[in-house]
């Protein structure tokens, strides 16, 4: 259902009165801190504390396994009819529908989202998810191969037990939701370790699975600190699986901890520098180049699939640059996150913003091209805001088209002829999305065959829906949300030789 966007009055004044869950919700309760330590967690937009959050530590992670391993061996939610667990996860769907706004306000103050984005994005998005991993969960299967007569061969696929989910702050809902929903469909007990930069809304996650008649034990949210909290998840030796969503670097500590300790399953997503790539005969240039303006400043540009590079045949680039302009001018408003109004809203923190503004001054003194932006937006000096910037004349070796900005910067780097745009889309260690734009089958084709990524877009950018597998190539890493892989990632087979006669 669509959501009323409101008024930014109504929004701010639900702000004052939701009061969010704050301890650690371990076996269906809420308890502190084994530390009793806390944490204050910041609104981006003005630097208020939001909450006092229970701080997460080891020992808090070894209890909330402990209950999850528990869970998983004495509550029946592997065992029940995987119709009765779909029933269980359509109602924690309802729930979460019914909170929709609590939803909405927590991630808009927390990492700075815009409050229309969380309404028509994030909190459907999510709804999504969890109905559609729901739906899956009496269409895991075994199989039976062919024997001689004097045996019979199945092989069960069941859950792994144990899964550790590590989400990242700039979707908090929906990448909670990709993460714990195919575990949790598949029959697996969870414990969900959400950034610490944006740790609200897993927490009334936790609340609401107990209140669908999910079991406690079997969803565990602990908030901390990644070396403190997720290191302790990721080496735990009673997980099966660590799924991550975060940067190259933690993605790749994630492996070592695995290795380092049970050898324990993990998937990563580790980010993008995903191509855009408009070619002279694009189908339909005004639409291609609104959609990269999106695919850039969506998010405030805080996003793994974000089209940051923006590759443009040489023929048609100062229109695109004009247009470019023109259109960022005419949708992109910065501003409150709680005003509906806003498309624009602060990065998650105060470093963050120094980070962005660090990769804008390198990108000047690469030799790029400012085209526009490049400062913090006048009269958005109490918040952690960057106005929407781009850049012309980058070359690929740029750092500021090598590495991942995060944040609401685009560079643009011209090409001749489709091979060289394959060229350049190619010559990046990510390999998580790519966009063209063609009325040509075969460049169309051509491209999406040679394009070292997982996810390709003719004509479009991040369209999709949950059918389909989103996960990337190379550094990117090596899993797949959203799709029914998702959910059979996180099983394991059992073969079974029965001697006949």
């Amino acid at each position: 259902m669509p959501f009323d966007l409101k008024t930014a009055g109504y929004w701010t004044a639900l702000a004052g009165r939701l009061k969010p869950d704050t301890g650690l919700f371990i076996d269906g309760e809420f308890v502190e801190a084994a530390s009793g330590a806390r944490f204050a967690t910041i609104n981006p937009a003005n630097d208020a504390v939001l909450a006092e959050v229970a701080r997460g530590g080891a020992a808090d992670i070894d209890r909330a396994v402990a209950s999850a391993r528990r869970a998983f061996r004495t509550a029946p939610w592997a065992r029940i009819p995987p119709r009765a667990r779909m029933e269980v996860l359509y109602r924690f769907a309802e729930l979460i529908e019914a909170h929709a706004e609590a939803f909405a306000v927590l991630d808009a103050q927390d990492m700075g989202k815009p409050i229309a984005e969380m309404l028509t994005i994030d909190v459907p998005g999510s709804l999504a998810c969890f109905r559609f991993m729901a739906e899956a969960a009496d269409k895991i299967t075994g199989s039976t191969t062919a024997t001689g007569e004097q045996a019979l061969h199945y092989i069960l696929r069941q859950p792994l037990g144990v899964v550790g989910c590590i989400v990242p702050w700039n979707y908090p809902l929906m990448m909670a939701a990709w993460k714990i929903a195919p575990a949790l469909a598949a029959g697996n007990a969870v414990v969900l370790k959400p950034a610490e930069q944006s740790p609200l809304s897993a927490l009334l996650l936790g609340r609401l699975f107990v209140e669908a008649g999910g079991p406690p034990g079997i969803l565990n949210v602990v908030p901390g600190f990644g070396e403190e909290a997720g290191q302790a998840l990721a080496r735990h030796m009673d997980v099966d699986k660590i799924a991550f969503t975060g940067s190259g670097e933690v993605g790749g500590l994630m492996m070592e901890y695995a290795g380092q300790s049970n050898l324990k399953h993990v998937s990563t997503e580790c980010g993008g520098k995903s191509p855009h790539v408009i070619m002279a005969d694009a189908p339909d240039l005004e639409t291609a180049v609104n959609t990269a303006v999106a695919g850039i400043y969506g998010n405030q540009g805080e996003v793994c699939s974000a089209g940051s590079r923006v590759l443009v045949e040489r023929a048609i680039l100062p229109d695109v640059l004009d247009a470019f302009a023109a259109r960022t001018r005419e949708t992109v408003h910065v501003g409150d996150p709680l005003d509906p109004a806003t498309t624009l809203g602060p990065l998650v923190t105060r470093s963050h913003q120094r980070r962005v503004l660090d990769y804008i001054e390198t990108g000047r003194t690469e030799g790029a091209r400012l085209a526009f932006g490049g400062m913090v937006p006048p009269g958005c000096e109490g918040g952690a805001y960057v106005a929407p910037t781009l850049f012309a004349d980058v070359d690929n070796g740029m750092r500021i088209a090598s590495e991942e900005i995060f944040g609401p910067v685009g560079a643009v780097i011209p090409f001749d002829g489709l091979d060289e745009a394959l060229r350049i889309a190619n010559d990046t260690v990510y390999g998580l999305a790519a966009g063209l734009w063609t009325r040509d089958l075969t460049k169309a084709h051509r491209f999406a065959a040679g394009v070292e990524c997982g996810m390709v877009w003719i004509n479009g950018y991040m369209n999709g829906d949950m059918t389909q597998p989103w996960g990337g190539w190379k550094q990117t890493g090596n899993g797949r949300d959203k799709c029914f892989e998702a959910v059979v990632a996180h099983t394991q087979t059992k073969s079974v030789w029965v001697t006949l006669g």
